[in-house]
């Protein structure tokens, strides 16, 4: 299916509205910390509408219909899982409530304070090379939804990628976390309104008892008939061994309360919060909505299953990936795919732009700051991080171009995130919460903690490394890391205890 002239209509008007309410922020950047952390002035509505954004891009779309696609309804277990954990650190404050009360714009920062200035580097450039690989596939699945849902040449994605690229580092380089937040707030209303139009003309489309049927019937063959479609787990039950299984699912809990504590992404909203208690209420409010962001994206992957294999079978070009877009192209009438297509824009532009604000202040912050011999004047500092900002859209430009993915979406994103997850992860709960933690056994975590999903990179594809195995391995060696190291040498000096679960 074309865009028709209507659709058009609706994703200009929606571009300009998003493109000028991002500048018109730009006035009220004074500082780093406004650029970075909004001047610590976020409330809980709009941190609710500002995380919910942040976390559902485009991609996200992209890969939770991918396991709805390959796994059916047992896909959404993992936004199970996301909820639980989030719930339970905005329930309990564990470790954003210290953190937030730090006063600090990273993560790496408390680590300064903590450990020392070194370590406080060495986490800085784990959480950007984690955060920037974990980015990079972003504008190509974005650009791949575009291309299937809209019906424009393939040979158009690269320039399809270059231009969202571009409208969102306008903003985000003018107007910071300010502009993040009050365009995320637009995004969050447009894509509410898509995905549940969505949903509801996909059951139309398909019919619910079709539906289970076909899933049921695909799993009853023995996955004979989903084989060709790429389905052979057990479509209901995500324990089930042709599923994800225990030991992914177990994995998959450790991961989501790493990333509810550590994610920096996430983490920025609790910093930019007024206080401990706005992030811990914004936490438990977003939880459930981590449950639809993978339910209902991945009921429109079981449906292009069922239906391409109700329909001869899924065309040679498309994969499990790319099949729920071309299915929507289907499905979707004139004005109202106008109106998707403007939901998962607002989708892919409020994850873009979350995203590399949040790299950009790290690389600033962390790496950059610890470097110089004098303090930047505060338009020196915007200069900078504005120019970081450019630098990390050049890099997920070509790097969204050559890099093949190792096995879905989905593991892909989990196993580079925790490059750093799983050692960050530790270094603050140990930093947190055990006194005899110390900077030996901290960089021990970092970089022991990267191994696993490192290799998992490299070698993932030539050798089928499980991404549980990865995953898993590297919370393991991080703890390991962190637990020899500080036993093994002298104990952290008493200015440690400035910093404390209190």
């Amino acid at each position: 299916m074309t865009l028709t002239p209507i659709d058009w209509i609706i994703i200009l008007i929606y571009l300009g509205g998003c493109m000028a309410a991002g500048l018109w922020m730009r006035r009220y950047v004074r500082g780093v910390q406004d650029f970075a952390v909004a001047g610590r002035e976020m409330d809980v509505n709009l941190g609710i509408a500002s995380l919910a954004a942040t976390e559902l891009g485009l991609v996200t779309i992209m890969y939770t219909a991918q396991l709805g696609y390959e796994k059916g309804f047992a896909g959404a277990a993992i936004g199970l899982l996301m909820w639980a954990a989030i719930w339970l650190v905005g329930r309990t404050g564990f470790v954003i409530g210290p953190l937030r009360t730090a006063g600090v714009m990273t993560i790496p920062e408390l680590f300064e304070k903590r450990f020392s200035p070194r370590v406080r580097w060495l986490a800085g450039l784990f959480v950007v090379l984690g955060g920037l690989l974990n980015m990079g596939i972003f504008l190509r699945l974005g650009g791949e939804f575009l291309v299937y849902a809209t019906g424009i040449p393939p040979q158009w994605l690269e320039w399809v990628m270059t231009a969202l690229l571009g409208l969102v580092l306008v903003y985000t380089a003018l107007g910071g976390m300010l502009s993040v937040l009050i365009t995320d707030y637009l995004q969050f209303l447009v894509m509410g309104v898509g995905i549940v139009v969505t949903s509801v003309l996909v059951i139309l489309h398909v019919g619910w008892g079709n539906l289970l049927d076909g899933l049921n019937a695909a799993w009853a063959t023995g996955g004979a008939v989903g084989a060709k479609e790429g389905l052979v787990a057990h479509p209901f039950n995500p324990l089930h061994s042709s599923s994800f299984g225990w030991g992914y699912l177990v994995w998959q809990f450790a991961f989501q309360i790493a990333c509810a504590t550590t994610w920096q992404t996430q983490i920025s909203r609790v910093l930019a919060a007024r206080d401990a208690a706005t992030a811990k209420t914004m936490y438990r409010r977003t939880s459930f909505y981590f449950v639809g962001r993978f339910l209902l994206p991945g009921l429109w992957g079981a449906a292009a299953f069922v239906w391409f294999s109700q329909h001869g079978g899924l065309p040679k070009d498309l994969t499990s990936l790319t099949a729920m877009p071309n299915y929507l192209s289907l499905v979707l009438p004139a004005g109202v795919i106008g109106i998707v297509v403007a939901a998962m824009l607002a989708a892919e532009m409020s994850t873009d732009s979350g995203y590399m604000l949040t790299w950009a202040t790290v690389i600033y912050n962390d790496i950059v700051t610890p470097c110089l011999k004098k303090p930047l004047s505060p338009k020196g500092e915007l200069r900078l991080t504005r120019g970081l900002v450019l630098g990390i859209a050049v890099f997920l430009l070509f790097y969204g171009l050559w890099y093949e993915l190792p096995g879905n979406a989905w593991d892909y994103l989990a196993v580079t995130g925790n490059i750093y997850l799983a050692s960050v992860f530790t270094l603050l709960v140990a930093g947190l919460y055990w006194p005899r933690a110390n900077s030996t056994g901290a960089a021990a975590a970092l970089v022991l903690g990267a191994v696993g999903p490192i290799v998992f990179l490299i070698l993932g594809k030539t050798y089928s490394i499980p991404p549980e195995v990865a995953g898993a391995s590297s919370f393991l060696l991080a703890g390991v890391g962190m637990v020899v190291g500080s036993l093994l040498s002298a104990p952290p000096a008493p200015r440690s205890a400035s910093v404390s679960a209190s």
